[in-house]
């Protein structure tokens, strides 16, 4: 009989998820699990904080539509990962926080960094709790992942205590833990669809608001048919975005809020009704739009509005038969035409800001050389880690493919920059990968830039540096006055240089003629490469486009 210690049976069980990497900063509450992990061979990558560990198994996570794992060490460990956690939790995200703990026979009596961790997560996670013994190491674990990864996915939160992980248990029980979960699709009520069906056939100006369960669910080639079928206008929201080309006839970037505004037939599909909608009412979406909501979540479906239509499924199955059915939507070509030229009218109001040559650097500007040399750097993943920097790219960013753009979501969680970015360098060494962030987000997980030239994953990090928390700075300072507006602004910090220190590679640039130069040699360094950029702190309230990237 085989016997294995309790953090061998947690790495053998990650292996039979597939997780081939996992992230962590070291602790020796852990330290079983880290030999289970070697003998498994799977990736043991650690950051300079917790927080950035819990980020970038979110991020892993997302870009592999599985799960990603994070383990910390106790107390003050479990403590710092809860962000990233809460964050994973509001973007529905499947990750499996590991928390050490003191052995069980002395919990109780203040050991080093004992606390009631279980308790911390049970709000922000699907599932928390404690296994208790290593011979249900591996039941428990099989569950985490049927948690996390059923309907709405989510984090769980798993704490193991020192004997657990230190003690021994039957080989054989990791090996019979098999057929777990399932990947079944979840098909939508055939009335209901036929029921959307016949709204939108009826419509006059209808309006599909796609958001990141079209890429969860593996659903860009569905909805690409969908439209193309029915002419419907497609707006796209959180990981949505890229799952239609920028030349797709029907996807539109730039005149959300007028088409809501105007819908008189709106399709939800997979993004809840939430800030970034308007929680679907007066005045973002019109007075007498009919709503037919998709969700994998019953919950989900009528929060904040009467819902004419609500369709439980999951979104690539739902398309199909809403394609399957369909036809042209007479209609939708006049409503195409009109919301195209008044896109061009925004489009030629933003190209003003995006070729001025003002100093400091407008936002717009940045952002339209961010996009340029991207595209002569091909293939590349974008992080989005800010205010109105990355409010003013996601206007600006051309995305030709799902996948490409990794922001926060709706938490709106600073600190996911080294993090996400690290997280997909591994996974795809090839494919270039560009942090857009402020120069306040680059603080919080800043040092991990450290971690990404230890394991060296080249990577391009652009740091709009206006010296102020600007996204909140100009509306306080607006509303309160300068003497009434504390704790926006911050010190004038060379972020090149900080990258530098870490043994990376960097420049500083104040004027936008010398941004084409500077990006494509940073693309093509072959390192951490920081572009510290000076940006005007007002240009962004000034165009209109300072708020949250959604």
């Amino acid at each position: 009989m085989e016997m294995l210690t309790g953090g061998q049976l947690v790495a053998r069980m990650l292996r039979k998820e597939g997780v081939g990497t996992v992230f962590t900063l070291s602790g020796l509450h852990v330290a079983p699990i880290y030999a289970g992990l070697v003998d498994e061979g799977i990736r043991i990558v650690d950051t300079r904080h917790e927080q950035a560990a819990a980020h970038a198994a979110d991020a892993w996570a997302r870009l592999t539509r599985g799960m990603g794992v994070a383990i910390v060490t106790a107390g003050p460990g479990v403590t710092d990962a809860v962000t990233g956690v809460a964050n994973a939790w509001a973007a529905n995200v499947p990750l499996l926080l590991i928390g050490g703990a003191a052995p069980t026979f002395i919990q109780g009596r203040g050991s080093l960094q004992e606390m009631p961790q279980v308790p911390l997560f049970q709000g922000i996670t699907k599932w928390s709790d404690r296994v208790p013994s290593p011979e249900l190491v591996p039941g428990y674990l099989a569950k985490a992942f049927r948690v996390a990864r059923a309907g709405r996915p989510g984090p769980v939160f798993l704490e193991i205590p020192w004997d657990v992980l230190s003690n021994g248990a039957d080989a054989s029980l990791a090996d019979a833990a098999t057929r777990y979960r399932t990947d079944a699709r979840s098909p939508g009520d055939p009335v209901q669809v036929e029921q959307a069906l016949s709204l939108l056939a009826g419509a006059e100006r209808p309006v599909v608001l796609a958001g990141s369960s079209i890429w969860w669910d593996d659903a860009p080639a569905a909805l690409d048919r969908f439209a193309s079928r029915t002419g419907i206008p497609v707006y796209l929201n959180g990981m949505g975005r890229g799952c239609l080309p920028p030349g797709h006839p029907c996807f539109f970037q730039h005149t959300r809020k007028e088409a809501l505004a105007e819908a008189d037939v709106v399709l939800v599909v997979g993004t809840p009704l939430d800030f970034r909608v308007g929680y679907g009412s007066e005045p973002t979406f019109a007075a007498g739009a009919r709503v037919v909501q998709v969700d994998i979540d019953g919950a989900e479906i009528g929060r904040n509005r009467p819902i004419e239509v609500g369709i439980i499924g999951d979104s690539r199955s739902v398309l199909e038969q809403l394609e399957a059915g369909a036809s042209a939507i007479p209609a939708a070509r006049a409503w195409r035409e009109r919301l195209r030229r008044s896109e061009a009218e925004r489009l030629a109001r933003q190209a003003a800001f995006e070729g001025s040559d003002q100093r400091p650097i407008h936002h717009f500007r940045l952002a339209r050389e961010i996009d340029a040399a991207a595209r002569r750097a091909g293939d590349v993943t974008f992080v989005a880690d800010g205010g109105n920097v990355v409010a003013v790219a996601a206007k600006s960013n051309q995305l030709p493919r799902p996948g490409r753009w990794l922001d926060p979501g709706p938490l709106g969680c600073l600190g996911v920059g080294a993090p996400f970015a690290i997280a997909a360098k591994l996974l795809a060494p090839e494919r270039p990968v560009l942090v857009i962030q402020g120069d306040g987000s680059f603080g919080l997980n800043g040092f991990d830039f450290e971690t990404a030239v230890r394991f060296g994953l080249p990577m391009l990090v652009v740091v709009g540096n206006d010296a102020a928390w600007g996204q909140i700075r100009v509306p306080q300072r607006n509303m309160y006055g300068e003497e009434r507006s504390p704790a926006t602004k911050l010190a004038a910090t060379r972020y090149d240089r900080v990258v530098e220190a870490f043994g990376g590679k960097g420049e500083h640039v104040d004027d936008p003629a010398d941004l084409p130069a500077a990006l494509d040699r940073a693309f093509a360094s072959g390192t951490v490469y920081c572009v510290d950029v000076a940006i005007d702190p007002e240009a962004a309230a000034a165009s209109g486009a300072a708020g949250y990237a959604v």
